[in-house]
């Protein structure tokens, strides 16, 4: 599978006139809890010829391609992406940290992920996740849920959680995440990522007891705490200087 996403990226350069500059998985087989039947999610950010920069028509800043039953593939143009970075948006923060790279130069890599830290707002990303855990809560029927909604609500609130009381990015797999959890319910986690692994991800579990309970308590606490945080507007100069080198290379 990996040589075929390798593939449909050269293909993808070829036929639309661009350069991709970054590509990695950005789904669960990133997040760390695939099922069986988990698709590959692929995302890259890409650059066009100088010349379509310098047009009055303007270009599509996102490229999509129809799903199929194991690939969803899209991307977004340097100067979005760099625009929502600004803006911190969670997206791009997670792509970058993807363990799973198809497609990048060290240096940009690095470069792009050392840009992320100056444009981090804990309340923007926590509100982000929170949103996320709410919508995937709202799945909840009884004491029962999709275990692919269940990590919809685990990972985001982890996340949120970190944002919050830690006031960085937080990790995008939910192995690190974990760590913000007590032994007994880290456990419980890890057998879920077990059993999710072995299963569809239409597969449902009750949820209740600890789980139930750390669940509503860190919604809670989350949602509380990010009232408190700071709302940051931040500066575009180095996104756009950091925008213009790039586009010179």
């Amino acid at each position: 599978m990996e040589q075929r996403i390798k593939d449909k990226l050269i293909d993808i350069e070829r036929e639309q006139h661009i350069k991709i500059l970054f590509a990695a998985e950005s789904g669960s087989r990133a997040w760390g809890f695939p099922s069986p039947d988990s698709d590959y999610d692929v995302r890259f950010i890409f650059i066009r010829a100088t010349d379509d920069y310098l047009t009055i028509q303007k270009k599509a800043d996102q490229l999509t391609f129809p799903i199929d039953d194991e690939l969803d593939i899209s991307g977004w143009e340097l100067g979005k992406t760099l625009q929502l970075i600004t803006k911190s948006n969670s997206s791009p923060f997670e792509w970058l940290q993807s363990p799973v790279v198809y497609n990048t130069t060290a240096s940009f890599h690095q470069d792009m992920w050392t840009l992320c830290q100056h444009y981090f707002c804990a309340r923007t990303n926590a509100h982000h996740y929170i949103g996320i855990a709410k919508g995937a809560m709202n799945s909840l029927k009884g004491d029962e849920l999709k275990i692919k909604k269940l990590f919809y609500i685990l990972r985001p609130l982890l996340a949120a959680l970190w944002c919050v009381d830690k006031g960085s990015i937080p990790p995008m797999n939910i192995y690190p995440l974990l760590e913000l959890l007590p032994a007994n319910l880290k456990q419980i986690v890890h057998n879920l990522i077990d059993l999710k692994a072995s299963s569809e991800e239409r597969c449902t579990i009750p949820i209740t007891g600890i789980l139930k309970l750390w669940i509503d308590e860190t919604f809670d606490y989350c949602t509380q705490k990010s009232q408190s945080l700071e709302k940051v507007q931040f500066d575009i100069k180095e996104a756009d200087t950091f925008f213009r080198k790039t586009i010179k290379k």
